[in-house]
Formats: C-alpha cells, sequence, structure tokens
C-alpha cells in the first residue's frame, strides 16, 4: 500500500490470512503452486496447493503458477497449469505464467544457458499459448542456447537477424516471442544482494522497458529491506515507467 504496487503475488496461506482485511485494498494474485523442499533428497517440482476457486472466493484478481519448462515434470505442469488457466478466465481472473527453465543440461561447462534468450523466448511463446495474460521471465543473460546445446529447433538467422548481444536486444527477443508483446513480459526483480540492489532493479527495469516490456515483479530486493528502503526501491522502480524520456 504504501509503495503504490498495483499487485501483491502470494500464496494460498498468507492471501488467506489477510483477505478479510485487504482484498478490496489490494489486488491480490494467488500463486497457486510452488516448491515442496522437505521431500529427501530435495526435488525441484512446482506442486498444486490449492483450487482456482478458492482464489476467487478469497477476492483475488488473479492467479499465478509457475512451470518448469525443460523438466521432466513440465508435460503435467503444462497440463495442469493450461486448465487452471482457462477456469481462472472463465471467473473472470487474470494469470500470470512464472516461465522458467529447469533441465541440468541447459548449463554446460561454459556456460548456463536457464537464461539464454532463445531457450526462455521458446517458453515464453508456450506459456503465452496456454493463454498466459502476463508472463514472468528471467532477463537474458545470453544467447544461443538451442545452438550450443544442440537440441530442439533453431534457424541461424533468428540469431543474426531477430537480435544482437545488446541486453535491450536480448530481451526484446523474449517480448516479441510473446505475440510481438500483446502479452505482457514482466522481468524478474531477482534475489537481494545488498548495496547494488537498487541500481540492479532501476537498470533491470529500464531494460525491460526499452525492449517493449510491461513492468518488474519485485520480491526480495525489496522485502528483505527495512521498511522506508524497500518502498523507495518499487518507487525508483515505478519512476522509470513513469518517465517518456526512457522509451
Amino acid at each position: 500500500i504504501e509503495a503504490g504496487c498495483n499487485g501483491v503475488a502470494s500464496t494460498f496461506g498468507v492471501l488467506g490470512l489477510y483477505s478479510r482485511k485487504y482484498a478490496h485494498k489490494i489486488p491480490f494474485i494467488v500463486k497457486v503452486n510452488h516448491n515442496e523442499l522437505l521431500t529427501y533428497p530435495n526435488k525441484y517440482d512446482q506442486t498444486l496447493f490449492g483450487k482456482v476457486k478458492d482464489a476467487w472466493n478469497m477476492g483475488a484478481i488473479g492467479i499465478g503458477a509457475t512451470i518448469y519448462f525443460g523438466s521432466k515434470e513440465s508435460n503435467r505442469q503444462i497440463k495442469e497449469i493450461s486448465e487452471a488457466f482457462e477456469e481462472a478466465h472463465n471467473l473472470g481472473m487474470a494469470t500470470i505464467l512464472w516461465c522458467y527453465t529447469r533441465n541440468e543440461a541447459f548449463k554446460t561447462e561454459k556456460e548456463d544457458y536457464h537464461t539464454a534468450a532463445d531457450v526462455t523466448g521458446q517458453a515464453n511463446h508456450i506459456g503465452v499459448t496456454i493463454q498466459a495474460d502476463i508472463i514472468k521471465q528471467k532477463l537474458p543473460t545470453n544467447n544461443y542456447g538451442f545452438k550450443n546445446i544442440d537440441f530442439g529447433k533453431y534457424n541461424d538467422e533468428m540469431y543474426e537477424t531477430l537480435t544482437t548481444k545488446h541486453p535491450i536486444d536480448l530481451c526484446r527477443l523474449q517480448v516479441a516471442n510473446c505475440y510481438m508483446g500483446r502479452i505482457g513480459l514482466i522481468s524478474s526483480g531477482g534475489g537481494s544482494k545488498g548495496e547494488s540492489d537498487l541500481v540492479e532493479a532501476i537498470t533491470t527495469a529500464v531494460i525491460n522497458k526499452r525492449a517493449g516490456g510491461s513492468g518488474l515483479i519485485m520480491g526480495r530486493k525489496a522485502f528483505q529491506k527495512p521498511f522506508g528502503e524497500g518502498v523507495n526501491i518499487l518507487q525508483s522502480v515505478q519512476q522509470v515507467y513513469l518517465e517518456d524520456k526512457i522509451d
């Protein structure tokens, strides 16, 4: 409320606890699936923790979900979340998809392609195909994932013509894979690293906006700070999107 954000995303438990007091004041987005890290050894799978109707009953305006594209569980997750998104739309709710990639083969000895522009771009494309209204994605750090790992489908022209090594151009490829930006791309704020958080958040916002993106989703960078400092980071990011000189 103090930062003037346009929504808050959290779990059934957290939002359900405060829905009677805040659901009519803050747009709630219920994250309907997340990790369960009590199984030993840990497995990284996204599990549904409630029903779409439960989110609707607490007054939420939308649901969010994660799919780990490339993981062995991804086909099940795609089916689960596409069905959840269809139900959410039938209830008049918006849908946000955390389009993350997860596969040990995506990380080689030389480079980590989990955030490659081409690989994440394809994840985005599948996400918008299953009716995500907003795609949440990490900023791309490199490219040539399909070509260097040698899997999937690619064409040299998509690397040579559609993008460059510039971070804005790499992010623009992600936007292009969201039906040319018709489905909004919001970038992940990432974890907290301390003193560099404000600079990193503003940089990410500028890259996202100039690439044609639609915003940032901020978590640890803001919430792991003293209250006033966290509000300042959130409002500094908002100023990027309000500044006409950054186009």
